[in-house]
């Protein structure tokens, strides 16, 4: 994961993020599916960003967005706030030549690569939802190519729970004191209001309900640079 704006600790709250499963070699992830909601099955998939020839995923964690898109041919970098999430995917997916592990915040990344630019830029529960949109989204038009794709999702937020808010963690952590970190969540027409207003095109904004009934569903944002 990736955020603006966060205090150093919160790294520490990447770390843990997904459960490490111990000292033993791990199994990696099968990435047989571009899943946006966390729900095997759920959605639409890799359709979404329209067939890009290069990616960027920010806030990747154990990578099987990336694995995927990389096993179909496209080029694509990982950016992740954790160094223990980036050495756990690279770990996993050595063996995709196309296939390349950054550890970087988000906006430092999108600062600092020069001119390059890439067909699309995605987060799928990641750094997109815990990074303020207004330090992020003018870095991320920079860095598309023209017409290129900008799609994130996070959990649908519930009623009234806007703008930046935290998000504690001492479940994850095993800590006395609670970590907290913020994320950025809104609905689907207020995602598409500030996509507009930050110069993107072709927006579309949705919720993809949950199968579980009376879940919350994903929210999936999606606009052209």
């Amino acid at each position: 994961m990736s955020s603006a704006s966060l205090p150093g600790s919160a790294s520490e709250y990447w770390d843990k993020y997904r459960p490490h499963r111990g000292a033993e070699p791990q199994t990696r992830p099968p990435a047989d599916r571009f899943d946006w909601t966390g729900v095997p099955g759920t959605g639409p998939g890799a359709e979404v960003l329209g067939g890009p020839r290069t990616a960027l995923d920010l806030g990747p964690a154990e990578g099987e967005n990336a694995a995927f898109l990389a096993r179909s041919g496209v080029d694509v970098v990982g950016v992740d706030f954790s160094p223990v999430q980036v050495a756990r995917a690279r770990a996993f997916w050595h063996d995709l030549p196309s296939l390349l592990f950054v550890q970087a915040e988000a906006c430092t990344f999108l600062d600092t690569e020069g001119e390059r630019q890439f067909d699309a830029v995605y987060s799928t529960w990641g750094a997109v939802w815990f990074t303020d949109p207004e330090e992020l989204f003018p870095r991320v038009l920079r860095r598309l190519t023209p017409g290129g794709v900008f799609a994130f999702s996070h959990r649908e937020p519930a009623t009234g729970t806007y703008g930046a808010q935290p998000m504690g963690g001492r479940w994850l952590e095993g800590r006395e004191t609670e970590l907290t970190v913020r994320r950025w969540q809104h609905t689907a027409e207020q995602w598409a209001d500030t996509l507009k207003r930050h110069g993107f095109t072709d927006i579309d904004a949705q919720v993809v309900p949950s199968p579980e009934a009376g879940a919350l569903g994903t929210l999936l944002v999606r606009g052209r640079g």
